[in-house]
Formats: structure tokens, C-alpha cells, sequence
């Protein structure tokens, strides 16, 4: 009989313990702060942003949306405060102290260690801002230094350009599509798949924390070094 067959290759060996599932934390940023959404504190601002007449671009690839009736889009978000899987957070600018944004972890599977980050919709007032990558930061930093997952992943729809950039520049690697994965409005979806693991975060956690810092900022505000020069520059 051949070696193969007798010794079959198998992966290494692995803290097999799982992870603590994310709770309804507040994670404090210097731009945002990410808190438990809450329908009360964040409808009118979000619906501001984010509802109404010109706003369904924001909604093309989410699985919901868009809401025209204030009603019914607090209701929406009531039903999305009290869910578990997904767990969703606000996204409060914290100069303005107003919901700008929400995003949650979802398919989350603490025997694994791996979640995902999805559902995101950023208003107008997010997006291109540091404090939507301080947001992302914020979830990756929880999920990784806190609660000690493995992997962290960024899903969206194969045609969602702006997400596929998103996520690279963010530092997630992309990892394939699956044809035919969802159906979403009655539409099909292929899935664009990229994921970051936890011996790949040390060093984008670093690039974050330079590209975030105060001094890679000029009065303007406009940033002196992109996140993937940093990050470049920390892996030479």
C-alpha cells in the first residue's frame, strides 16, 4: 500500500476551544464610536440619512430596503435591535453625536472562531470618512484582540464593485466566488468571498492604527499615507 494511503496529509494541530460570541458592547473610536443599535436613539437620524426619496442606491445590495415611510423603517430597524444572528450596531459620528451608519457580525460560529462582517450600510455622511474605516477597524480589533476568533470575513455581491474595493483596501484577501450562492429581491447573487485570519491582523492592525493616528492627517484632513502604503511599508 502507498505511503499516501497510509498516512493521508491532514491539517495542523489547533487550540480547539470556542471563541465567546460578540455581545452588545460600546466600542469607542476617535471618530465613531460603535454601539447596540437602538430604534428609539438612531430611526430619525438614520432615516435621515438613509431613507426617503434619492436615497436607493444605498440599498441596491442589501438584503433590504429601501424604506420610503419613516414607520416602517423604525420598525425595521426595531426588529434588527432585538436580533442576535445578525448583531447590529449603530455607527455614531462622534463629533455629531448622531447615528451616520449601522453594521453588524453575522454567521458567526464561535466553535470555529470565524465571523463575519456584513449588512453594512453607510450613509452619505460615513461614507469616504476616517471614521468608516475606524469603524471597521473597531469590529476587526473586537473580534480578533478581545474574542479571539480565527477568522474574519467580508462577503458581498460579485457585481457590488465599490465592496470588492472596500474589502482590499481594508486588507481582506479575496478568496473566490460563489456562483449562484443567494437570492436576493428575487434576483440572483454570486458571492464575492474575502477574509482576513488572526496571523495576518497584527499587521493590519498595526497600518490601521498609523493610518488613524492624528499626525497622518494634514488640516484639510486629507490623509498623507493610504491604509496599503502602510501596510505595504510594514511588510517590507
Amino acid at each position: 500500500m502507498s505511503a499516501d494511503l497510509d498516512d493521508p496529509p491532514v491539517g495542523p494541530p489547533v487550540d480547539a476551544r470556542p471563541a465567546p460570541r460578540p455581545k452588545r458592547v460600546v466600542l469607542r473610536g476617535r471618530f465613531v464610536t460603535l454601539a447596540p443599535l437602538d430604534a428609539e436613539r438612531h430611526a430619525d437620524a438614520l432615516f435621515e440619512g438613509a431613507g426617503g426619496g434619492g436615497k436607493d442606491r444605498l440599498w441596491a445590495y442589501l438584503a433590504d430596503g429601501p424604506f420610503a415611510d419613516p414607520a416602517v423603517f423604525k420598525a425595521n430597524l426595531a426588529a434588527k435591535a432585538t436580533s442576535e444572528a445578525p448583531l447590529f450596531f449603530a455607527v455614531v459620528d462622534n463629533a455629531l453625536q448622531r447615528a451616520v451608519g449601522y453594521q453588524a457580525l453575522m454567521r458567526v460560529e464561535p466553535n470555529h472562531r470565524v465571523a463575519e462582517v456584513g449588512a453594512v450600510l453607510y450613509t452619505p455622511a460615513l461614507q469616504r470618512t476616517p471614521g468608516a474605516t475606524e469603524a471597521q477597524y473597531l469590529f476587526a480589533r473586537y473580534i480578533f484582540d478581545d474574542l479571539g476568533y480565527r477568522r474574519y470575513e467580508w462577503k458581498c455581491d460579485a457585481l457590488n464593485a465599490p465592496s470588492r474595493r472596500a474589502a482590499l483596501r481594508l486588507g481582506f484577501a479575496f478568496e473566490g466566488v460563489f456562483r449562484q450562492h443567494m437570492i436576493v429581491k428575487g434576483r440572483n447573487r454570486d458571492t464575492a468571498w474575502h477574509a482576513v485570519i488572526d496571523s495576518q491582523w497584527p499587521l493590519r492592525r498595526a497600518a490601521f492604527e498609523a493610518w488613524l493616528a492624528p499626525d497622518n492627517f494634514d488640516a484639510a484632513g486629507r490623509q498623507r499615507a493610504s491604509l496599503a502604503s502602510l501596510r505595504d511599508a510594514l511588510s517590507a
